[in-house]
C-alpha cells in the first residue's frame, strides 16, 4: 500500500464526524473481566471467537458488546457480518466513512490480539486507540496501527493529524514549517507484505509512549511518540477500507 493511500485514509477520518455524545453514551459497555494472565501481555479482559449466529441478515448484529457506525455513516446498511465463526467487516457502497466496529477497553498499557485476513491488495485495517473524553482531538483519536497488504503504519494521532489545533491550521492553510516538520515525525511507515486469503496473527502492543506491531510472530516495527502514552484509552475501534475478516480477538491489560 502506498503512502498516499494512508494519507487519504487519515484525511477522510479527519473530516468525518464519528459519533455524537449521545451515541457514545449508549454504546459504552464495560468488557467482562477475566482471570487469565500472560507474563508479557498482562490480564485478559475480553475475548471473542465470533462463534454465534445473527437473528437476521439486513442489519449489523455483531453482539458481545461490539458497536458499529453503520447507522451513522452507511444508511443503516450491514457492514459487520458474522460468517462461519469469524467477523467480516466490509464497507458498504453507500457509506460515507470507512466501516467501523468498536468495543470498550479501558487501559493504559496493553495488547490487542486478533487474527486478520485480507481478500484484496487494497484492503486496510486500522486498529485505533480512542478516548472520547479527550477534547483536544477529533473523535477521540489517540494512536493507530494501520495494517495494509504491503505496509504497516504506526502513528500518534493525539499530537499529530487528529489534534484539533493542527486540523484548524490545515483547514486555514496556516500550518507553519515547524508544524509541518513536527507532523512528519508523528508516524512511521514500515514496508511489510502479507498474503491474501490467509489468516495472519496480529498483536498491537502499547507500553508507555511506544506502540509496536507483530504479525505472524515477527515484530514488524515500533514507534514512540508522546500521544501514545495517553493515560485513559477507553475504546478499540477497527476501521476498514475494503473488506477485512477478523477472528479470535483478545484484549490484554498490562496497566490501567
Amino acid at each position: 500500500m502506498k503512502s498516499t493511500a494512508v494519507l487519504s485514509f487519515l484525511l477522510l477520518l479527519s473530516v468525518s464526524s464519528f459519533a455524537s455524545d449521545e451515541v457514545v453514551k449508549k454504546e459504552t459497555i464495560k468488557p467482562e473481566e477475566a482471570s487469565i494472565t500472560h507474563p508479557e501481555f498482562g490480564t485478559l479482559v475480553f475475548e471473542d471467537k465470533f462463534d454465534r449466529v445473527e437473528s437476521q441478515e439486513l442489519k449489523d448484529e455483531p453482539g458481545n458488546g461490539w458497536a458499529t457506525n453503520s447507522d451513522l455513516h452507511a444508511q443503516g446498511n450491514k457492514q459487520a457480518d458474522l460468517r462461519d465463526g469469524h467477523l467480516l467487516i466490509e464497507e458498504h457502497a453507500d457509506a460515507v466513512h470507512s466501516a467501523v466496529v468498536k468495543h470498550a477497553f479501558a487501559f493504559k498499557d496493553g495488547t490487542i490480539e486478533m487474527k486478520v485476513k485480507f481478500s484484496e491488495e487494497s484492503d486496510v485495517l486500522r486498529i485505533n486507540l480512542c478516548d472520547y473524553n479527550e477534547k483536544s482531538v477529533h473523535a477521540g483519536h489517540l494512536a493507530n496501527a494501520i495494517i495494509g497488504t504491503r505496509q504497516v503504519t504506526l502513528d500518534d494521532a493525539k499530537t499529530g493529524m487528529m489534534n484539533l489545533n493542527i486540523q484548524a491550521a490545515r483547514e486555514n492553510k496556516t500550518l507553519s514549517e515547524e508544524q509541518k516538520q513536527e507532523l512528519r515525525s508523528k508516524s512511521k511507515e514500515i514496508p511489510y507484505q502479507v498474503s491474501l486469503n490467509q489468516w495472519h496473527q496480529v498483536y498491537v502492543t502499547v507500553s508507555g509512549d511506544r506502540i509496536s506491531c507483530t504479525i505472524d510472530d515477527q515484530e514488524v516495527g515500533s514507534f514512540r511518540s508522546p500521544g501514545i502514552a495517553h493515560e485513559t484509552k477507553t475504546w478499540i475501534r477497527l476501521l476498514v477500507l475494503g473488506s477485512v475478516s477478523i477472528d479470535d480477538v483478545r484484549f490484554w491489560r498490562k496497566s490501567q
